[in-house]
């Protein structure tokens, strides 16, 4: 019971993290497009300088993972990386008026993600470290920290929605800041947490697990998952905007889905034994494709862009439990930072870039509402990979039965 006690209390540092860092994100990458829209950037530049996010997500997750496995020192690069990028922050009060604005913005946005990009796959191994006992993922302890992050998220999604109504988005770079502090004390509040590292202890490769074809397909789908998310977390601020929505209800429409992914997060240990992980795979690929459709098709229709958004319990809340359990249970002990910080880039960093490019090509030919029919296509890809994943978990099931 002490020892379950300590663990308790070790893991509340987490929950003010997590609180605090998607609090940053809760108005960050919904308002970042509506700022740089007002700073007078095209839609294809707003795409390009949205995409530099993604764009550190391709080197900077794995590198900072490497680092923190072979190290074992997570929370100490957690605290670096969150006090240069505080500081970095301070660049989005300059001028970008002239034509070197772009390249400046540019250079700023880029050292501030290549630092906050491997903050949560740090911490989520950190944390996984903690929770995960005799090899087994408890998704009940996970979900009740986690849904901290979706508290913090909700607050400023909403709060920044009226404020940037009322003030106009002249106070962004503030609100970077302030939110940016708010991280950096969270991490520096950690406990100083250090995994045991033997230094003659050989490497464990990570090549052997990425060449099995459940890790394969898990990763493929994961791919096409988060690429049909990108019409929410580039354009749908945009696409709202676009069509007539304030920015108060735009802020109202991105808390609902926060909303369902806590009631998610909180309940999750009651539902996920329902179906296998690959089988929640499936199921969440199923709905994202039911979600794109809606919001292409009904975005005008208030009731039904809700119940879209309510879909986020379950197209991103469950999606990204089961994959943070399939990562614990594919990379375990010493490939656990390198684990992360693969689904990170595969995930997050190759579909960010790839769909913020496109995105921006196809709405500037055809309109916002073309982005969404994309993701449309891109989410039943992902539901077919999905299915390949989950046939191949029964295959081995019933081998080893």
């Amino acid at each position: 019971m002490p020892e379950a006690a300590t663990r308790r209390r070790q893991l509340v540092p987490f929950a003010a993290l997590s609180a605090s860092y998607f609090a940053h994100i809760g108005f960050f990458n919904p308002y970042l497009p509506l700022w740089l829209k007002e700073l007078g950037f095209s839609i294809l530049a707003i795409s390009l300088l949205t995409s530099v996010q993604a764009a550190t997500r391709l080197f900077a997750p794995y590198g900072w993972g490497a680092l923190s496995d072979h190290t074992g020192e997570r929370v100490k690069l957690l605290r670096y990386g969150a006090t240069v990028a505080l500081i970095s922050s301070c660049g989005l009060w300059l001028d970008f008026d002239s034509r070197f604005g772009i390249w400046w913005l540019t250079a700023v946005l880029l050292v501030m993600f290549t630092h906050t990009s491997a903050m949560m796959p740090m911490s989520e191994a950190a944390m996984a470290h903690l929770i995960s006992q005799g090899g087994a993922f408890d998704a009940r302890r996970y979900g009740r920290v986690r849904l901290w992050g979706s508290l913090g998220f909700l607050v400023t999604v909403f709060a920044a929605g009226a404020w940037f109504e009322w003030f106009g988005m002249r106070h962004f770079p503030a609100w970077t800041f302030l939110s940016l502090l708010a991280v950096t004390v969270s991490v520096w509040c950690l406990p100083n947490l250090k995994e045991a590292v033997n230094p003659h202890e050989e490497k464990v490769p990570v090549l052997p697990i990425l060449r099995l074809r459940p890790v394969q397909w898990f990763f493929a789908a994961a791919f096409f998952h988060v690429l049909a998310h990108i019409g929410i977390y580039v354009f749908f601020s945009l696409y709202l905007d676009s069509i007539g929505y304030s920015k108060a209800m735009i802020g109202i429409l991105w808390a609902v889905s926060v909303v369902v992914e806590i009631g998610w997060f909180y309940t999750q240990g009651r539902w996920l034994p329902k179906f296998s992980l690959t089988g929640w795979l499936v199921i969440c690929a199923a709905a994202t494709t039911l979600r794109m459709g809606l919001t292409a098709t009904y975005a005008g229709v208030l009731a039904v862009l809700v119940f879209a958004q309510m879909l986020h319990a379950l197209t991103f809340a469950t999606h990204h439990t089961v994959c943070i359990a399939l990562l614990s249970h594919h990379f375990p002990g010493r490939l656990r930072g390198r684990g992360q910080a693969l689904y990170v880039v595969v995930a997050y960093g190759m579909p960010g870039v790839l769909g913020g490019l496109a995105g921006g090509l196809l709405s500037s030919a055809f309109g916002l509402v073309s982005v969404y029919w994309a993701c449309t296509v891109v989410s039943l890809m992902a539901t077919a990979c999905a299915f390949v994943a989950w046939r191949l978990q029964r295959s081995l099931e019933a081998a080893a039965s």
